[in-house]
Formats: structure tokens, C-alpha cells, sequence
């Protein structure tokens, strides 16, 4: 048996969900643990290209059962579009989906909550989604969010949603939005809904229980970032939800002594999505390249990201927070173009050097990075298959990275298909795969 987590060591975008594809593989089961539909995977298979927002991306591999597990939140329209998508497209979602009876579900209204925080005065604008996901999480911690086995108990659901409804009509008033809900419509079209996907719909924990227990081999799925994570994130700007790899546990109902391994997936550079800090944010032309190299937009906004040059004492922090095997390196071939790559190798503030990573998003803003610079190889690397067919310049700068962090780099992506990957003969993530 083996369990392995796969997750975001940076504020997310880093192409998980190809890494998740390719592992997919070797795998039975492939879990996904918290999020929303904010989160977006890409996955390109030949001319085809796959943006998953729910589904866990194992759905891809035929035989691969995907679960959705109770630390996600779920918008069943959203899901029911992206099945339909898939299913269009050759998928067998149906066939291979399973979704937890204890994730918490998503309601239109929670959309507007979101907006109407967001544009309170003296917020500090945080710059998520809008698509609800924060106020269902907040539902859910308030203990009067609604799960998904509370939709096939059609008596006691009405009662919860219209208790949950009334509460919101109260804060639309209060606040004197004029959006129009109908909450009714609302409440009929989500019984519509929950019938269609009730055949789906399990206690997905003792699924995962009862396939380990027979030996078979499930990966855990983040969405977004450790660096987005609702404890060990920059905090306000981050997820509502526990996107660190305890979260996986959470979100699944697996205990901790069941994980073999954990994977992180860093760019080898870095970016991040919406407002907060961002201590090695290049805001001039090399950040614009970085951006137009790599593609920088996200998979289901379209926002452009925000770019810098990689971050070594983040790194070291959320491989703290995570206890980090092996480390996947994606879009090195972005770097390609570059004459030189400047590296984060530490903090300082105020003239002073930083050991740990500043708790509050203030100290983080005032950080000053100290650079490195190493030589770029002006070569191309895309598509390169094996790690001794890469520049020499470039397995320099990844052993300066494996040095620096303390991780090693098990694994390094070339390109966006799924054979565009080198997997390092003899590392930890080759045995943990």
C-alpha cells in the first residue's frame, strides 16, 4: 500500500493538477481534501486540454476512482457543469466519481455574502473569487452549514435551508442589497440537482478505509497553495480552508499514520493570485516575461498572476509546515530565455535578518529579499525526458535549490504534456510513486 499527498508549496498554481495526472497512474484512488470550484486544475493530453475546478484530476485515468472528500465545499451547479464537460469530452465521471455525504454545499446567496464583504469599508480587500467559497466555510465553522446527506432528507433539508436563507435575507436587508434571490427557486433547483448525483454520494471515509485495507495504492489532492492555507498562510490572504497536508487527514478522515509520503509542487519561479504579500514580486519586464512565458492567467478566473524569481526561506517554511519527501520542480523551461536567475536566499527587516516567517502580513510586505544570481542557460529544455539531458546550468540551479531548501528535487516538469516530466531514477519520489 501506499498514500501519498500531493500539494501546492507555494501559493498554488503550480501545476498540480499535471503532476496528480501523471502520478494518476500508479494509483488506485486519487482524493481530493479541501477547496472549491475557486481552485483550477489544467491538465493537456495531446491537443486536449482539461480544466478540472472539482473533480480531483485522477478522473482522467481510465479505471481511476476520483473522490471528492468532506473538506470540500461543493456548488452542485458547477459540479454538474464540469461533469458534463468531462463526460462530453470521453470522460467516464459517473462511472469513476464518488463525493462525500459530509462536504458542505455551496448556495447561490453565499456568492453575494462574499461580494458584500469584500466591498465593506475598511475591509482590507483580500481579492478572492466571489464564488462563494469563503461564506460556506464560514457556515460550516458556525455550525449551521447544510452537507450533502442533509439533501436526500427532503424534510428536515427544507427546514435547515430555510433557517440558512432567512439568515441571509436578513444580512441582504440589513446591508440594502438590492440583488434579487429567489430563495425558493433556489431550494427547488438544489433538490433538482442533489438528484442527480445522489447515486454518488457515500461516506467516501470508509471507502478510502476499506482500499487501504486491501491494499490499494490513493493519492491526496490539494487545491491552491501552503502558502493560502487559513492557518499557516498569509493570513487575511488566503483560502478558507486547510490547504496544508494536515489537511488531508481532515478533509478525508484518514488518520496520519496512513501517509507514506508527502509531494511538494513548486514553479521554478514563483506566482501568486489576487491581493497580499509577495516578497520577491518582480513588477518590471522580467516579471512581465515570466508571465508570458509561462502563461501566468489562472485556469478558471483568467486573472493575470503575479510574478517573481523563487523564494527559498518560503520554501523552507512550508516544507516545515508539511514535512516535504520530494519536491516536483514544474515550468523550468519557462527560464529558458533568461542570461541570469536571480534566487531568494533570505529575509530581512529593517537591516535585520529574519529566521522565521513573519506572522502578519504587514512585516511580510516590509521584507526585503536578498538575492543570488545564477547563470541562465539560454537553452531550451522543453520537452527533455531525462535529468542528465538538461543543460548543465540548469541541474546546477536545481541542486542550488535541493541545497538551499533542504528538499531534494525528485521530479521536474519540462513542459505542460504528461511526458514533458523527469523523474529522478533512485530519488524518494520515484519510491514513493
Amino acid at each position: 500500500m501506499s498514500t501519498v499527498i500531493v500539494l501546492g508549496a507555494q501559493w498554488g498554481d503550480a501545476g498540480k493538477g499535471k503532476v496528480v495526472d501523471l502520478f494518476s497512474e500508479r494509483f488506485d484512488i486519487v482524493a481530493r481534501y479541501q477547496g472549491g470550484h475557486n481552485a483550477g486544475h489544467t491538465v493537456f493530453i495531446g491537443e486536449k486540454k482539461f480544466v478540472l475546478k472539482l473533480i480531483p484530476s485522477g478522473i482522467l485515468r481510465p479505471g481511476v476512482e476520483a473522490v471528492i472528500g468532506n473538506g470540500v465545499v461543493i456548488d452542485l451547479a458547477a459540479l454538474l457543469q464540469e461533469m458534463e464537460t468531462l463526460e462530453a469530452m470521453g470522460i467516464a465521471v459517473s462511472k469513476n466519481l464518488r463525493i462525500s455525504n459530509r462536504a458542505h454545499v455551496i448556495f447561490p446567496f453565499h456568492r453575494l455574502i462574499e461580494k458584500m464583504s469584500e466591498a465593506r469599508e475598511n475591509r482590507v480587500p483580500i481579492g478572492t473569487t466571489s464564488r462563494g467559497i469563503g461564506p460556506c466555510y464560514e457556515d460550516k465553522t458556525g455550525r449551521r452549514g447544510i452537507r450533502m446527506a442533509d439533501l436526500f432528507d427532503p424534510e428536515s433539508f427544507r427546514t435547515m435551508y430555510d433557517v440558512l436563507a432567512a439568515d441571509k435575507k436578513t444580512l441582504a436587508d440589513t446591508f440594502q442589497l438590492n440583488e434579487e434571490i429567489d430563495y425558493a427557486a433556489i431550494r427547488q433547483q438544489t433538490e433538482e440537482y442533489a438528484a442527480r448525483i445522489q447515486s454518488l454520494v457515500c461516506d467516501t471515509a470508509v471507502l478510502l478505509h476499506d482500499a487501504m485495507s486491501h491494499g490499494k495504492r490513493v493519492m491526496f489532492e490539494g487545491a491552491q497553495g501552503t502558502m493560502l492555507d487559513v492557518d499557516h498562510g498569509t493570513y487575511p490572504f488566503v483560502t478558507s480552508s486547510s490547504a496544508a497536508a494536515g489537511g488531508a487527514c481532515t478533509g478525508t478522515g484518514v488518520p496520519p499514520t496512513k501517509i507514506n509520503g508527502i509531494i511538494g509542487v513548486s514553479k521554478a519561479y514563483i506566482t501568486r493570485v489576487g491581493s497580499g504579500p509577495f516578497p520577491t514580486e518582480s513588477k518590471d519586464a522580467a516579471g512581465d516575461l515570466l508571465r508570458r512565458e509561462g502563461n501566468e492567467f489562472g485556469a478558471v478566473t483568467g486573472r493575470p498572476r503575479r510574478c517573481g524569481w523563487f523564494d527559498v526561506p518560503l520554501l523552507r517554511y512550508t516544507a516545515m509546515v508539511n514535512g516535504f519527501d520530494s519536491l516536483v520542480i514544474t515550468k523550468l523551461d519557462v527560464l529558458d530565455h533568461l542570461d541570469e536567475i536571480p534566487v531568494c536566499v533570505g529575509y530581512k527587516l529593517c537591516g535585520a535578518d529574519v529566521h522565521e516567517m513573519p506572522a502578519t502580513w504587514r512585516a511580510l510586505e516590509m521584507i526585503q529579499p536578498v538575492y543570488e544570481k545564477l547563470p541562465g542557460w539560454r537553452t531550451s529544455t522543453r520537452g527533455i525526458a531525462r535529468y542528465e539531458q538538461l543543460p548543465e546550468r540548469a541541474q546546477s540551479y536545481l541542486k542550488f535549490l535541493e541545497g538551499k531548501t533542504g528538499v531534494e528535487v525528485g521530479g521536474i516538469s519540462t513542459g505542460p504534456e504528461r511526458n514533458e516530466t523527469i523523474i529522478r531514477p533512485g530519488s524518494k519520489l520515484d519510491g514513493l510513486i
